[in-house]
């Protein structure tokens, strides 16, 4: 599960991120650029070093979480 949250957190933060950049949104472009950096130095060595399961894992909680960035992105930048 843990892995799983990892992946979707950060990638939650690419599919954000992008959606912010898109509109030049600042603050969002440097919460989500830092986050996508601070979680990434430790998923590098996470899913390196892991079995076909824990990528298995990690691509499904990217998946879930790209989803999900693009729909809570969405959100706040039409209630900013």
């Amino acid at each position: 599960m843990k892995l799983f949250l990892t992946a979707f957190t950060q990638v939650f933060l690419v599919a954000a991120n992008t959606y912010f950049i898109a509109y030049l949104y600042w603050p969002g472009i440097a919460i989500a650029g830092f986050g996508i950096s601070f979680l990434w130095a430790g998923n590098v060595k996470k899913v390196s070093f892991g079995g076909t399961k824990d990528k298995l894992i990690y691509a499904t909680g990217a998946m879930c979480g790209s989803i999900a960035g693009a729909f809570f992105s969405k959100i706040i930048m039409k209630n900013i």
